[in-house]
């Protein structure tokens, strides 16, 4: 952080970036990218992506709070929008206010480009008359898309159209929106991070457990970062059914936690991990006929989960039957 506020401020002072009567501080990082914030109608979740031709564009673009609200924050970026954004609608102020009241406190608003929405679905955005064209931003019903240093200035309408028709859960719209900048052209300069959050409608009063956060991913350096983070959101739903799937153990509900564990092998069938802890289960309670054909296929590539099952049982995890550990294990092929 500090060597990119040290090179945005050398750039501004060396090329003379003069907004209006005011110089952008050197303490902002030079940020140009293209983001959408959206409210699901239905589950009241809310979400916040983001591309750029920036390293890390996640670490200081998107901010969000389950029960609160989301920010996005650019082109000359000042992180205090999303800190300070998200008090104040923790406050109870909206969102259209709560940037209304941030902007008038700031003597470098011209350089920004912020969008907020709160958890009433209430959004509002600013691109400030410095942002580097082509800048602008577009707000509909429960979202708003914005860009800056974009190769076309369709691409802002054009991520609000892909939202607004895409289908599937609000990770799958946002993921669309990212997806449809990237068709029209996207970031003058090219690509390089991505991320997504996505909080909840209402706070668990623990969000330190996680559960007030849907998705939080992000992709700080690939040479094609949507098609990453879409990846990335892909796991992140199979690893969501695993855990599911532990906790219904807990409960003693098999079945159900069966199909969690069978639903996250389906979603990433590359991650051979997954099956095999389903295995794990399934031959822990006596159903080793139907473990056997995951283990198989498990220890077919990666033989190494057959060594990993005999440590097992010392740690309560598995059956200390040793005649089920011998048939199992000699399903792995002979090295």
């Amino acid at each position: 952080m500090t060597r990119r506020r040290g090179w945005t401020g050398r750039l501004a002072l060396a090329a003379g970036l003069w907004f209006g009567d005011v110089a952008m501080a050197a303490a902002d990082p030079l940020v140009h990218t293209y983001s959408i914030v959206a409210r699901d109608p239905v589950t009241g979740d809310m979400g916040v992506a983001v591309q750029s031709h920036w390293f890390s564009v996640g670490s200081i673009v998107t901010w969000g709070e389950a029960g609160v609200g989301v920010v996005a924050t650019q082109s000359f970026v000042d992180p205090g929008y999303g800190v300070r954004g998200l008090a104040l609608m923790r406050g109870g102020v909206s969102a259209p206010e709560t940037l209304k009241q941030l902007l008038a406190a700031d003597a470098n608003r011209d350089g920004r480009q912020v969008a907020m929405l709160d958890a009433q679905g209430r959004v509002e955005a600013f691109t400030g008359k410095a942002a580097i064209a082509a800048a602008g931003h577009v707000v509909g019903r429960g979202v708003s898309a914005q860009a800056n240093m974009m190769g076309k200035d369709t691409v802002w309408p054009a991520m609000l159209a892909a939202y607004e028709r895409a289908s599937g859960d609000l990770a799958d719209r946002l993921i669309a929106a990212l997806e449809a900048a990237e068709g029209a052209g996207g970031d003058l300069r090219g690509r390089q991070s991505a991320a997504i959050l996505i909080v909840k409608a209402k706070g668990s009063g623990r969000p330190w457990s996680g559960a007030d956060r849907t998705f939080d991913l992000r992709v700080e350096d690939h040479s094609a970062p949507v098609a990453e983070l879409k990846r990335l959101v892909r796991y992140q739903r199979a690893y969501t059914h695993a855990n599911r799937g532990d906790e219904l153990m807990t409960e003693k509900k098999v079945d159900a936690a069966l199909a969690e564990y069978r639903a996250a092998s389906q979603l990433a069938p590359e991650v051979l991990e997954l099956p095999f802890w389903h295995a794990v289960t399934l031959a822990s309670i006596g159903r080793e006929a139907e473990a056997a054909p995951l283990f198989t296929a498990v220890f077919a590539k990666e033989p190494q989960w057959a060594e990993l099952l005999g440590r097992l049982p010392a740690a309560g995890l598995f059956p200390s039957d040793v005649a089920l550990l011998a048939r199992i294990r000699a399903l792995a092929p002979k090295r």
